[in-house]
């Protein structure tokens, strides 16, 4: 599996907007903010933007418009492409499946000891092509996994 972070395009832009319409708010202090650049949780004290987006997945009416945070300056990205990140670990996530075409194809939520194996599972059919990984309780997307 490969996990992916907001593309750069996306953060580039969100960062340039920050602060100047309703769209991408700057943060001064979000601490444990849910940072989609570098998937882990903000520290006290780093500035942040919140700002809305539309994963890849998920087209026409399966389109998805959500919050998300990122890095107000630029970060290093996550520190694995390869393994789910523990800071998103600790609370069951919504993972839902689409098709190549844009189509949800399946979706379930899954505990966090066995996140894995659930999206091992889902990528066992091979019309799987991308996983979104989604909060439970607010349904905001984190992250996208793909197959390697």
């Amino acid at each position: 599996m490969r996990i992916h972070a907001l593309p750069t395009d996306v953060l580039e832009r969100a960062r340039k907007l920050a602060g100047t319409d309703e769209h991408h708010e700057l943060h001064a202090d979000s601490p444990g903010a849910p940072l989609r650049c570098c998937l882990r949780k903000a520290e006290p004290g780093e500035p942040v933007v919140l700002f809305r987006h539309t994963p890849t997945a998920g087209t026409g009416p399966y389109e998805e418009l959500g919050p998300v945070f990122a890095h107000a300056d630029p970060c290093d990205g996550p520190a694995s492409t390869t393994e789910f990140p523990e800071a998103f670990r600790h609370a069951p996530r919504t993972l839902r499946a689409y098709t190549a075409d844009g189509r949800i194809h399946d979706g379930e939520i899954a505990r966090p000891e066995v996140l894995t194996e659930t999206l091992t599972r889902l990528f066992d059919n091979p019309e799987v092509a991308e996983i979104q990984v989604r909060s439970v309780s607010h349904g905001c997307f984190l992250f996208a996994v793909t197959r390697d």
